[in-house]
């Protein structure tokens, strides 16, 4: 069974970043395939390297080799699998409608994921929950007034 902490760390970045781009990218009128092009590079470009920074990362703290090549493995698998998701998403189902469909998707995984975590470590949920979520759609707010303020400045 795979521990909650070899995915916490993919599975959050995926789940954020994927909600940022669709809010930001919505917000600034980019049509799906921005979106969904947005999205595949996530899924891979920056899944690539933020894999590569967790096993640079897991190498220096002197993590046996197997360790450190299966967090790799497994934070790569699992952003893949998240963004690919969202992706699936935006496909599936009318632009406006994608954007609802897909911040209801995210912050479901995101306090899916935070509830597992919470109890793994036997801490208030509800704190847990509040906290993850508001981090996240401050991210989330961000991205649309970034998408906004393009929208009216840049085209």
């Amino acid at each position: 069974m795979i521990r909650p902490s070899r995915i916490s760390f993919g599975g959050t970045a995926a789940i954020v970043t994927s909600m940022a781009l669709i809010a930001g990218l919505e917000a600034a009128n980019a049509g799906r395939a921005s979106v969904i092009s947005a999205l595949l590079i996530a899924a891979v470009a920056d899944n690539l390297t933020d894999s590569l920074s967790v096993h640079m990362y897991q190498e220096s703290e002197h993590f046996e080799r197997k360790d450190a090549f299966v967090g790799t493995l497994t934070n790569f698998a699992t952003r893949l699998v998240v963004c690919l998701s969202f992706v699936i998403i935006v496909v599936s189902i009318p632009s406006r409608m994608a954007m609802v469909a897909g911040m209801a998707w995210g912050l479901s995984l995101l306090a899916i994921l935070t509830y597992i975590l919470a109890r793994q470590r036997q801490v208030s949920i509800l704190s847990e929950v509040t906290k993850h979520l508001g981090v996240a759609l401050l991210v989330i707010a961000v991205s649309r007034v970034v998408g906004q303020w393009i929208a009216m400045h840049v085209f």
